[in-house]
């Protein structure tokens, strides 16, 4: 399985980068994959809740009318996801907001996994389902022609879509995992903007891989790789990444993202549950990025911020023994 991840590492290394993301991005992917692939939900056989907060590019302004206005990018992130063994597989919600300067994204997506045991793992086969509310403010957008009659009395609009993703997730535990998935299968159209050439929704695809491997002769040290990919087949983008774990419970590592930024991770996954570890974990999760891309240069941008919030669980049924009563032995 380490020659099949490093191959991938080297073929998706030689493709060149370009960037037109209409999905959210995260650093911290590695723990955010429910957002992208519906096949991974239950598939921790918890029920587990995170929450994601990213603000990207800092200090990213622009003057409108003589104010400087707060243009960075900034997202939200909620999702929750458990195995439901009556129905054979896993449920998944999300809930977000991206926010990209004068522009508002708000969804809402709900799943069902389909889940089988495959050669020692577990295969999740998953759709997705949702909602995307998109609200533009046009009055703020700073023309280069004063004059241009396709923003004179232009203010908010807003419209609302729905569409479909699919992903297919492969997981064996303690060693690795593989997704493939696609998102905005519908292409939805919208109403926003129709003189301004209306935004439509693009068809994502994405690919995501790790390996789990325990450093030889320290057995409390395990390096983690990790890759994510994501195409429209127009542009290309991939996050490439290693998290080394000391004793399962706190992790540090690089990311690097080609032609945009560096990136440092930490975090931590205290047991609240001495007991019993498999019952109760909680994650926290920071990383910043560095920006290399020309949005960094001359001190434009002081970096991407995220914070990562994660919560797991299970409902464990306690069984009273019952007695019972003879009445020849009372």
């Amino acid at each position: 399985m380490r020659k099949v991840f490093l191959f991938l590492l080297i073929v998706f290394a030689g493709i060149t980068t370009t960037y037109g993301q209409q999905e959210p991005q995260f650093t911290q992917n590695m723990f955010n994959k429910l957002a992208v692939n519906p096949g991974f939900a239950g598939m921790n056989r918890a029920i587990c809740a995170n929450m994601f907060f990213r603000q990207q590019w800092m200090g990213f302004t622009e003057t409108v009318n003589g104010q400087e206005n707060d243009v960075s990018p900034q997202t939200m992130l909620f999702s929750l996801h458990s195995d439901v063994r009556a129905l054979h597989g896993g449920l998944g919600l999300v809930v977000y907001k991206d926010k990209l300067g004068y522009e508002d994204n708000i969804g809402v997506k709900f799943g069902y996994s389909f889940h089988q045991p495959l050669q020692g793992g577990y295969l999740g086969l998953g759709i997705m389902g949702g909602f995307l509310n998109k609200k533009i403010d046009f009055s703020q957008f700073n023309p280069i022609d004063a004059g241009d009659p396709l923003l004179q009395g232009a203010g908010v609009e807003s419209d609302m879509v729905f569409d479909l993703s699919f992903g297919a997730y492969y997981y064996k535990p303690g060693l690795f995992y593989a997704g493939l998935s696609s998102s905005q299968l519908m292409e939805a159209p919208s109403t926003i903007g129709v003189d301004l050439a209306s935004p439509q929704l693009k068809r994502h695809y994405y690919i995501m891989g790790g390996y789990q491997w325990p450093i030889p002769n320290n057995p409390d040290l395990e390096l983690r790789p990790n890759l994510f990919v994501k195409t429209d087949f127009a542009s290309w983008q991939y996050d490439i990444n290693a998290l080394m774990y000391y004793r399962t419970q706190f992790w540090g590592g690089l990311s690097y993202r080609p032609q945009d930024a560096v990136a440092i991770l930490v975090g931590a996954q205290p047991f609240l549950n001495s007991g019993n570890k498999a019952l109760e974990s909680l994650k926290i999760g920071y990383s910043y990025d560095v920006t290399t891309s020309a949005l960094g240069a001359n001190g434009r941008s002081s970096g991407s911020h995220e914070v990562f919030l994660g919560y797991c669980f299970k409902i464990v049924i306690v069984e009273i023994p019952s007695s019972y009563r003879n009445v020849r032995f009372l």
